[in-house]
């Protein structure tokens, strides 16, 4: 009886397999390198993992010359995590669509990698824009069927670095180190000429495979069947995700679909139940925690969560001026935060500068300034937006040689009746004046000494429509 059960599950874990597709990098599929898999490819998907009006070249795929190409054609995604230090390689074998019919399909592959777990960057968004090349990559045809990693088992032919029109279907070995993250995307550049899903057989190969073949890759990963967290776009085409990717494949007595709008750990809404509910779409801009609990036809329980999150094009929402003149005793007046509206993944630039991951910047001018914010989920980026930042020199020097002979304020010409008084340090006013004047160190037509000296800067700032008197008092240095 045990044997007998043993062969069933393993019919069961195949069929599992076979049944098995993702077109699009988002859902990849996670593997392991302990039984053969089954693949087939029907279209390019809901999504464009690479744009084709931006990418159209990833490693040695390249779009095609008709306008309407793509380097996507009829694609899967595949994910694998390695389980031990070693050498790992796989072999892609086309399959005829029905048995004893012509191979109609060509079979290209790239491999990202590797990828570190808890880097947190979204692995599909810097595969498709281009960040993250292909470590492997092959396109060439020959009459064995076969093209993958390490050695091809039809001609023996070694895997090299890739040349073009040199008919090796195969790379070089990979060397990988446990816990790296590896994607694999496999692509039908033929037509499907009948119309028909192509399939092909995925299975893992080198030294690691030999030595532990289910443990060289890490298949605990399957247990992660929904896939990693996924990041999106607003807008984005919906998300399909699959009970059918867990281990017990088809074997299912009933499913619970759950949600956890806040990802707070509490999941307050129950979204679907019943065997047939083997698939749950997740439209923007619904973000969450959706969790899947099945009970299979053996009388186990699986679970597994995905962490969905739908980002917007980046608003901004203010800008702080760190040392502002009326809510910091910093000495450095020019320094900012960007604060956008949310949270996100967003990187800034301002004047036309370098982006950067830190909202902060020194040394801002000031002044009318631009900032631009963009999304590195891919989700949008900002036109350039302008702030003010209201600044005065720390010190100067009314010599006659034509630099700094002028004190002012700067910046203040978008604020509401700016005027400011002059004083020194015992308090004297010593100049009163508009934002457009300066002072040039003197008083009543005499020289005043070298000191530090106050100033106060009295405006109006529109705060909600209502204009709110400001007063501000600073000091700076006279140098002679």
């Amino acid at each position: 009886m045990r044997a007998l059960f043993s062969a069933i599950c393993c019919f069961f874990l195949f069929q599992w397999v076979s049944a098995q597709n993702s077109p699009d990098c988002r859902t990849a599929i996670p593997v392991c390198a302990d039984a053969p898999i089954l693949g087939t490819t029907d279209g390019s998907g809901d999504i464009d993992d690479f744009d084709p009006e931006v990418i159209t070249q990833t490693g040695c795929l390249e779009k095609g010359s008709v306008s309407s190409a793509n380097i996507e054609n009829n694609t899967a995604w595949y994910v694998f995590r390695a389980g031990t230090d070693g050498q790992i390689g796989f072999d892609i074998e086309a399959l005829p669509v029905t048995p004893g019919s012509p191979i109609t399909s060509e079979w290209d592959f790239a491999l990202y990698g590797p990828f570190d777990e808890t880097s947190n960057d979204n692995f599909c968004t810097i595969v498709g824009d281009g960040s993250a090349q292909p470590i492997r990559c092959n396109y060439e045809y020959n009459d064995t069927g076969f093209t993958g990693i390490g050695v091809n088992p039809v001609d023996g032919r070694e895997g090299a670095p890739f040349v073009k029109s040199s008919q090796n279907t195969y790379d070089e070995w990979l060397n990988v180190q446990e816990g790296e993250i590896y994607y694999l995307y496999i692509n039908n550049y033929n037509t499907n000429f009948d119309e028909e899903p192509e399939s092909f057989m995925l299975t893992f190969t080198g030294s690691s495979v030999d030595e532990d073949q289910d443990n060289a890759l890490d298949c605990t990963l399957r247990d992660e069947f929904l896939g990693f967290d996924i990041v999106a776009c607003e807008g984005d085409p919906d998300i399909t995700l699959s009970a059918l990717n867990s281990p017990v494949g088809p074997s299912i007595a009933n499913i619970i679909w759950e949600l956890d709008a806040d990802d707070d750990g509490t999941y307050e809404t129950v979204l679907a139940t019943g065997a047939g509910e083997t698939e749950l779409t997740v439209s923007s801009p619904n973000s969450g925690r959706y969790r899947v609990t099945i009970e299979s036809t053996f009388g186990t329980t699986i679970t597994d969560d995905i962490l969905i999150t739908f980002y917007g094009t980046p608003e901004l929402e203010d800008v702080r001026v760190i040392d502002d003149f009326v809510n910091s005793d910093q000495t450095d007046p020019y320094n900012v935060e960007i604060v956008p509206v949310g949270d996100g993944n967003y990187e800034y630039a301002i004047n036309g500068g370098e982006f950067q991951d830190d909202p902060v910047f020194e040394d801002v001018p000031p002044g009318i300034n631009t900032v631009i914010i963009n999304d590195k989920n891919g989700c949008g980026t900002t036109q350039p937006i302008e702030f003010l930042v209201v600044g005065y020199p720390k010190f100067f020097t009314p010599n006659s040689d034509g630099a700094h002979d002028n004190w002012m304020v700067y910046g203040v010409e978008e604020l509401e009746n700016p005027v400011v008084y002059i004083f020194d340090r015992y308090g004297k006013l010593l100049k009163q004046m508009n934002v457009n004047v300066g002072w040039d160190g003197t008083f009543n037509g005499r020289d005043m000494p070298s000191s530090d000296y106050w100033f106060r800067l009295e405006y109006g700032r529109d705060e909600d429509g209502v204009i709110v008197a400001k007063s501000v008092r600073r000091h700076f240095s006279l140098v002679r």
